[in-house]
């Protein structure tokens, strides 16, 4: 595990471990910062532009991008 994984699962741990409320005020605070939010927003895009593109019937991502030479 890299240093910045390490990183990132100790403060996933930390949060796993807040009460249910502190959790929500670190969310909360999260969708405050507009970098975070888009951020965030951006991924959340993604994840689902990738499962509908494999439902069926569907072209995969890889087989898009290549069909466009990107």
């Amino acid at each position: 595990m890299s240093p910045v994984q390490a990183a990132a699962e100790v403060f996933w741990t930390a949060f796993k471990s807040l009460p249910k409320g502190a959790q929500n005020n670190f969310l909360d605070r999260l969708m405050v910062d507009r970098r975070v939010r888009q951020e965030l927003e951006d991924r959340l895009d993604n994840k689902a532009v990738d499962r509908a593109l494999k439902g069926r019937g569907r072209v995969s991502w890889e087989a898009l991008k290549k069909s466009v030479g990107a």
